[in-house]
């Protein structure tokens, strides 16, 4: 009894998950196969997107920077982690409110903020030609590389989160008796510190590398034409051109993409966890 009386309490839960996540994907899924020119259901929208070698560049790119901004954030995350996990335990927790004091702030001002920063004459242009570093303008704005720093920005707190968490819970103990047993640093780290942390890393890996494919905000405003992606040319389809059947068409393309990605991450996160 009490076990059905748990099952009913989960439906209002389920019911709203259907009507507000899974049923406007059904949608979205049916219009992705109408034809924006002729209205039929057809194949056309996805034809149209593999036969056009822009659209097939766009995407590696927003694969190419997705990587860049993944990788950017484990160096930079991982050893952060670390010393707030093992080395500084009375000040972990203001360390981690540091960390996550960007998702206070909304996040075009996060982004305009970065705009200020790196254009020609602003205050890393300055800094740099104050130190001769720089005669002229940096030329980093609406750029790759700016699309970069601006989503390693957005997405860097979710990485130091994951691996901290994961980082916190492992068992001193344990590296003490690696040390007893003769192990180096490095051993200890290869061996007992990096497996155990594995679980924490990809759904740190997770949650930058894929939310990263379908960005368009970062890319708009610090990228411009140089560093278009996937996600603009989707916004771009629903919101200036009106083609919004081939928009879902890319849309269910880049969710495709996303579960053949979630999917080597957990086969690649099974085979180091110990």
């Amino acid at each position: 009894m009490i076990k059905d009386r748990r099952t009913i309490m989960t439906w209002p839960a389920m019911l709203t998950l259907l009507l507000f996540a899974l049923f406007p994907l059904v949608i979205m899924f049916y219009t992705s196969f109408i034809s924006d020119a002729t209205g039929e259901f057809s194949m056309a929208n996805y034809a149209k997107f593999f036969s056009n070698l822009t659209y097939i560049k766009v995407t590696g790119t927003s694969i190419l920077i997705s990587l860049c901004v993944t990788l950017v954030s484990l160096v930079i995350a991982y050893p952060l982690a670390y010393i707030m996990a093992k080395k500084l335990k009375g000040l972990k927790n203001i360390i981690l409110v540091l960390v996550i004091i960007p998702f206070f702030t909304n996040q075009l001002v996060r982004v305009y903020s970065w705009l200020i920063f790196l254009q020609d004459g602003g205050i890393l242009n300055r800094l740099f030609m104050t130190f001769g570093l720089a005669e002229n303008g940096l030329g980093i704005l609406y750029t790759k590389a700016a699309v970069i720093i601006g989503l390693t920005h957005a997405f860097f707190p979710y990485m130091v989160v994951t691996i901290f968490m994961a980082l916190e819970r492992l068992d001193d103990a344990m590296l003490e008796a690696s040390r007893s047993l003769g192990a180096s640093k490095t051993t200890t780290f290869m061996k007992v510190i990096f497996p155990l942390s594995m679980p924490g890393v990809i759904s740190g890996v997770t949650i930058v590398f894929i939310p990263c494919l379908g960005s368009f905000v970062e890319p708009r405003i610090l990228g411009g034409t140089g560093g278009l992606t996937i996600g603009n040319i989707i916004e771009d389809q629903f919101f200036e051109i009106y083609g919004w059947n081939f928009g879902a068409a890319i849309a269910f393309l880049l969710l495709a993409m996303v579960l053949i990605c979630m999917g080597g991450l957990n086969s690649a996160g099974k085979r180091w966890q110990v």
